[in-house]
């Protein structure tokens, strides 16, 4: 059943879009990630133009971190200062970012880079995860149980100016590099079509030194108004929000992530993440093979003539 997408100006089969959202639904919903760093690759590969892909997909994840902080809220493991202090930075980055991408797009160049980044981020974060899942499984064998990462006590963030106390997470701390991290995650978050979680979470834990039970709860709750207040803006600068798009992707997420939950507790921590990690690097392979290829048409025809 194909169907027109207004916005992306080009149609798609419907039924292709669901079962891309209940993909991506079932891997949230197995690994805990908020899937956008895989689904906006896979919306580029169906031929969705990248401007339309990015802040689209923004929709898909303000609606699955939304549901994910109800139920942290309820088992109170939200730091709602240290995710107000997030938040602050994020509002800044994606304030940037959205500048920084509207220029490229004036240069006709957001295209490359919405792509490099891509290719960057997930060839980093998938051959980290992948030597850290190797460590995990390789410790687990040898002390017969599960490994789990030892936190730093005290770095140099500790000695920093503007300290504040965060009760929740049990730390004393300056504001500074939480709001480095949120800054870095909302420009990220403009440019990418991505909450920014797989950065800020390892962030969180190892830089901040903040308790793991506490980090998911509190990057969901800055990613929800990041990535909503990206949309806002693509949607009121670009124009490249496509509605029709969005809800298809938001039906299959919803119902695939019930599925992965249900997988998810099926399988060992550390195979869940070595083929997570397995699935990033393909994905961030065939975007550098895409790059590197000479396309079939030289030329393109976009809106303003370039």
């Amino acid at each position: 059943m194909q169907i027109y997408l207004p916005i992306a100006e080009v149609s798609v089969n419907a039924f292709l879009l669901l079962g891309l959202g209940g993909i991506v639904g079932v891997l949230s919903g197995m690994f805990g990630v908020g899937g956008g760093f895989l689904m906006t690759p896979l919306l580029f590969f169906i031929g969705i133009p990248p401007a339309v892909a990015v802040a689209t997909e923004a929709n898909q994840i303000v609606a699955s971190s939304f549901s994910g902080v109800l139920a942290h809220l309820k088992r109170k493991t939200v730091d709602l200062r240290m995710g107000t202090v997030l938040l602050i930075g994020g509002l800044v980055g994606s304030g940037l970012g959205i500048i920084l991408f509207n220029y490229l797009k004036a240069l006709g160049q957001v295209e490359l880079l919405v792509q490099l980044c891509y290719v960057v981020f997930l060839g980093m974060i998938g051959t980290l995860m992948f030597i850290e899942s190797l460590k995990a499984i390789r410790k687990s064998k040898k002390s017969g149980g599960v490994f789990v990462p030892t936190r730093r006590k005290h770095n140099w963030v500790h000695n920093l100016p503007f300290k504040m106390k965060f009760r929740v997470s049990g730390l004393y701390i300056s504001v500074i590099p939480p709001l480095i991290v949120g800054v870095l995650v909302g420009v990220l978050a403009a440019i990418m079509g991505v909450g920014g979680g797989f950065i800020m979470v390892p962030a969180m834990i190892y830089l901040l030194g903040m308790p793991t039970k506490v980090v998911v709860g509190t990057s969901l709750f800055q990613i929800i108004f990041v990535t909503a207040f990206t949309t806002m803006l693509h949607a009121t600068t670009n124009y490249t929000v496509d509605i029709v798009l969005a809800v298809l992707l938001l039906v299959g997420g919803v119902v695939g992530a019930q599925i992965g939950t249900r997988i998810g507790v099926k399988m060992k921590a550390e195979q869940l993440r070595i083929w997570l990690a397995i699935m990033v690097l393909a994905v961030c392979g065939k975007l550098a093979f895409d790059l590197l290829i000479t396309p079939s048409e030289l030329f393109s025809l976009g809106a303003g003539g370039h």
